[in-house]
């Protein structure tokens, strides 16, 4: 018997429109760390005083959940000690804060914490530890080699940067697809076929229960697996405003989302509304569906519905076992997007810095400006 795969099962992530018009040029990403820096940026001050030691690090091809045993292990502690806000790509260099849970305890000393490719560049005292997701948003620094025509055509080198200066300028004024990078689905789509076998049954209840008295991995397995269900519906939708040419412009009966969560319904004639998007105070928003009726009305609430009727069975079994929903902006802006074209021995380089909110994927970025290949490891 022959082996589903993901994409026997439609779970192909090419599939998903591109706004821009797919690239014409392509380029290698990762060829070393140094291609991918990380840094991220959390959304208050710390204290200076408290029983957390805060970390930061900077690690370079490592992963973040065996820096932090390597942590706990360096303070002679539990791991359930040790906070991140959120893992980051192994195959980059990363700067992000730990938090140690120490209480009336002397720090550690620094210079006792030997990890290759790992550094502590600093540290300080703060009143709470570090939770998943406390996260302002993250710092980019990527460079593209090899840049080259996709369909093997010849090129010159002006012809390239006035492409790739007009593409970044639209990006820089309209953004991208807000998606969820393929990073989520797992390889080969191995989250998603998870998330379908929890959503079938009751397996997903039983599960839970098995799973009650367990600690947190497997229970983070499973929320990452319905993530990931939930991530690609959400995709789905957005390929359809893609298609329908209203991926960034309100529709009848749009919600609308601001940055603190604050929804604006969108009626037909609002002109309030659509003013305060085009200021960038809100942003248009679909569904992260779950136990509940759509929030959106008319052409919207249409639009939305099509992907619940495609996708069903993984509404119901969302349903059945009461997943909060929720929204997501549809727009993903990179903010103080800046690039360069260089022209090496070794080919045409591109390096772009950009800032990015937390939860978007700086590879939804790269997709929306070159075709992306990496190196094989």
């Amino acid at each position: 018997m022959q082996k589903k795969t993901s994409s026997s099962l439609g779970f192909d992530f090419s599939q998903f429109e591109y706004a821009h018009g797919k690239p014409k040029f392509k380029g290698l990403l990762k060829s070393t760390p140094e291609d991918f820096i990380v840094e991220e940026q959390i959304p208050y001050s710390l204290s200076g005083e408290g029983e957390h030691l805060w970390c930061w690090i900077e690690k370079r091809g490592e992963n973040t959940d065996w820096v932090a045993e390597k942590l706990a292990k360096w303070a002679n502690t539990s791991k359930v000690n040790v906070g991140y806000a959120g893992k980051k790509d192994r195959h980059a260099i990363t700067r992000q804060w730990f938090s140690i849970q120490l209480p009336g305890l002397v720090d550690p000393c620094v210079e006792t914490f030997e990890l290759k490719n790992v550094k502590i560049l600093k540290t300080i005292r703060h009143n709470k530890k570090l939770q998943k997701g406390a996260l302002a948003g993250n710092h980019f620094k990527i460079a593209l080699h090899h840049i080259q025509s996709a369909n093997a055509d010849e090129f010159d080198h002006s012809e390239l940067q006035t492409y790739i200066n007009q593409r970044m300028q639209r990006i820089g004024q309209m953004g991208v697809p807000n998606y969820f990078g393929e990073q989520r689905f797992g390889h080969q789509g191995g989250n998603l076929l998870e998330g379908q076998k929890l959503l079938s049954g009751d397996n997903l209840k039983v599960s839970r229960q098995r799973n009650r008295r367990k600690k947190g991995k497997s229970r983070n397995q499973q929320g990452l697996y319905i993530s990931a269900i939930r991530s690609w519906m959400f995709n789905a939708f957005l390929s359809q405003r893609i298609q329908a040419g209203c991926w960034n412009k309100p529709i009848e009966g749009d919600v609308l989302l601001s940055s603190d969560a604050n929804k604006l319904v969108v009626t037909e004639d609002d002109q309030a509304h659509l003013e305060a998007l085009e200021q960038g105070e809100y942003f248009v928003s679909g569904a992260l569906f779950g136990d509940g009726k759509l929030e959106t009305h008319g052409k919207a609430f249409e639009l939305e519905n099509s992907v619940m009727q495609t996708y069903q069975a993984w509404c119901d079994g969302l349903a059945s076992n009461r997943i909060q929903p929720s929204r997501r902006t549809t727009v993903l802006l990179p903010q103080q997007l800046t690039w360069k074209l260089l022209q090496t021995e070794q080919g045409v380089s591109l390096d772009m810095n950009f800032y990015l909110p937390a939860g978007s994927f700086a590879t939804m970025v790269l997709r929306e400006i070159i075709q992306v290949y990496e190196a094989k490891r």
